[in-house]
C-alpha cells in the first residue's frame, strides 16, 4: 500500500470485505503462507478464499487467527480504516472519535485501539544505539498536575516528579527511539538501560541530572544545565531530540486521550514510538508495517485484569 497516501485512496483500492481479507492475507504471508497453529508451511485454501486448512495437523483457520484481529467480530476493512488513523495521525486517534468515524461502540474502539498498540509493541531490537550518530538520553514524568488532584491524592510537592509515572528514552539522531516505562529514576535504573542500549564509545548527550553520572568512563559524555537555562552548546551539544519526541508524547497523552491509567501507560509509549520510528514513511507503508507485525492474540480479560 506503499503507494496510497489518503484514506480515500485506500478504500477506493480496498472497496469491500473480500478485497480487505485479500490484503491481510498478502501482507501476512508476504514471505509464504505458514499454519499458525504448527507452523507448518503447506496450507490449502478453500474456494471462498477466506478459509485456510494446515496440511500437516489438519487445523482450518482464517488469516486472523493467531494475530490480534483473532475472534474479532469487526470487518477488517474498518480495521483498516483504525490502523490508517493510528498511524498516520502524529498524535494517535480517541477511542470516542474512532468510534465515531468507523461506526463501532466507544468501549469496542478503545480494545480495538490496544490491540493495535500491542502490535506496535517493539519486540526486539535491530542493535545498539549509536552506530552513526550522537544519542540523546532523558527521562520525562506523566501524571496529573497537583493542584488539579483531589486533596486526598496530592502527594505533597512536585519535586523529582513525585506522584507521577517515569518515561525514560534514549534517541539516535536521525535514527531510533527507544522508550520505556521505568519504575524510578536512580541512577541504576538509568544507567542500566543505556548501557544495555548504547553501543560502548557512542557520544552520549544528557542533562545534568545525577544519575547519568559517571557514565563519560564509557561513552564521550557531554551533558546541558538546564537549571541553569542552558539548552544548547556550540550549536551541537543539546537534547533537543529526545524533547521533541516527549513533546508529541505529552500531546497525545494531554491533547488526545486527556487521561491516561499507570497501567496501560506502556502501551501508549510504544505507539507513540513505533509512530515516531516510522515518521520519515509513507501513510500506506505504515499501514502494512503494524498488520505485519500482529501476530500475538490479545484478549479482553487479559487486557482488563
Amino acid at each position: 500500500m506503499a503507494e496510497f497516501r489518503t484514506l480515500l485512496e485506500l478504500f477506493d483500492a480496498i472497496p469491500d470485505e473480500d478485497a480487505a481479507i485479500a490484503h491481510f492475507t498478502s501482507v501476512r504471508w508476504r514471505g509464504g503462507a505458514f499454519c499458525p497453529h504448527c507452523g507448518g508451511l503447506k496450507v490449502y485454501t478453500f474456494a471462498d478464499k477466506k478459509t485456510h486448512k494446515c496440511a500437516a495437523c489438519g487445523s482450518r483457520f482464517s488469516i486472523k487467527v493467531g494475530t490480534i484481529f483473532e475472534d474479532s467480530k469487526v470487518p477488517l476493512r474498518k480495521w483498516l480504516a483504525a490502523i490508517w488513523l493510528l498511524t498516520t495521525h502524529k498524535k494517535g486517534v480517541a477511542s470516542t472519535t474512532l468510534a465515531r468515524d468507523i461506526g463501532v461502540t466507544q468501549k469496542t474502539a478503545w480494545f480495538m485501539l490496544h490491540r493495535l498498540r500491542a502490535a506496535a509493541e517493539t519486540k526486539s531490537f535491530n542493535g545498539p544505539l549509536g552506530g552513526s550518530g550522537p544519542v540523546e538520553a532523558d527521562e520525562t514524568f506523566v501524571g496529573g498536575k497537583e493542584k488539579n488532584k483531589h486533596a486526598s491524592k496530592r502527594t505533597g510537592g512536585t519535586q523529582g516528579g513525585k506522584g507521577k509515572a517515569v518515561v525514560f528514552g534514549m534517541v539516535e539522531r536521525g535514527g531510533e527511539l527507544r522508550a520505556m516505562v521505568v519504575p524510578d529514576r536512580k541512577a541504576s535504573t538509568v544507567q542500566g538501560i543505556v548501557t544495555s542500549h548504547v553501543a560502548p564509545g557512542a557520544t552520549l548527550m544528557t542533562d545534568e541530572f545525577t544519575g547519568f553520572r559517571g557514565l563519560g568512563a564509557r561513552y564521550t559524555h557531554h551533558t546541558v544545565n538546564h537549571a541553569k537555562g542552558e539548552y544548547v552548546r556550540h550549536y551541537t551539544l543539546h537534547t533537543n531530540t529526545i524533547e521533541g519526541a516527549w513533546s508529541l508524547l505529552k500531546r497525545q497523552i494531554v491533547g488526545i486521550h486527556h487521561f491516561v491509567s499507570a497501567k496501560h501507560l506502556s502501551r501508549y509509549v510504544d505507539e507513540a514510538t513505533w509512530r515516531y520510528n516510522r515518521r520519515a514513511a509513507v501513510e500506506g507503508t505504515r499501514v502494512d508495517a503494524l498488520i505485519a507485525g500482529a501476530d500475538g492474540r490479545l484478549t479482553y480479560k487479559a487486557l482488563i485484569a
